[in-house]
């Protein structure tokens, strides 16, 4: 029983270095990742990586998925370190921990919300790490919701087209959950991730020096479009 487990052990080890040798190439060289240059600075000879990814896809697909939960894990955290009831608190503490482990991990950042890679298709198995982030801010609104803290806007003026569409997000995360209310989290959640790629890939950084108090001050602007109420 010890063999196997040592096995198991060494070949663990094996994936861990490659895919750590794998994000420094994401660093320099984006994510055109070669395996036969990873096993290259791994002093490897190129037919040996296949037996632990066999493809490039395969050890992007690691990657990928690493770097959905490493996001996932800081804005949770970030979620469940603040008093519940106070919903605008929460939302802020989520926003900062998205955009501060994008600045921390700009290659993986950008792997994941960057340009597609050419002739790569994600699998199935992404879809659950990347909804991490949004499940989250999407859940503040729904605690706002049952304790009361949170008045849904208005339904009227969405097409019935996209009324459908949230009505069927709705029915996955939160049954009954206000279209238009959502309408307003997913719009929150799409400007916080263009704040972060915006700034991560030097769209305002000229112009706007003072990034902190610009993002909090973003931040609160999709706070009070969807209704967050301070706290008392």
């Amino acid at each position: 029983m010890v063999a196997p487990s040592l096995r198991a052990r060494v070949r663990a080890g094996m994936i861990d270095e490659i895919k750590a040798v794998a994000r420094r190439h994401l660093a320099t060289d984006g994510a055109n990742l070669s395996l036969r240059a990873v096993a290259r600075d791994m002093g490897m000879v190129s037919s040996a990586i296949y037996r632990y990814f066999p493809s490039r896809d395969d050890l992007l697909t690691a990657l990928i998925l690493e770097a959905y939960d490493a996001l996932g894990d800081a804005v949770e955290a970030a979620d469940a370190a603040v008093d519940p009831a106070d919903l605008r608190g929460r939302w802020h503490a989520a926003c900062r921990a998205a955009r501060s482990w994008a600045l921390a991990h700009p290659a993986e950042y950008a792997l994941v919300y960057g340009s597609p890679v050419p002739g790569y298709a994600a699998p199935d198995d992404t879809v659950g790490p990347a909804q991490r982030p949004p499940i989250v801010l999407v859940g503040i609104l729904h605690d706002g919701l049952t304790s009361g803290r949170l008045t849904p806007p208005p339904d009227d003026g969405l097409p019935d087209p996209l009324r459908q569409d949230l009505a069927e997000i709705a029915a996955g995360l939160h049954p009954g959950m206000s279209e238009a209310l959502l309408a307003r989290g997913m719009a929150g959640w799409t400007q916080l991730f263009g704040l972060i790629s915006f700034e991560l890939f030097g769209r305002i950084n000229r112009t706007l020096p003072h990034r902190d108090e610009y993002f909090d001050h973003q931040t609160g602007l999709m706070a009070d479009l969807i209704g967050l109420p301070a706290p008392s």
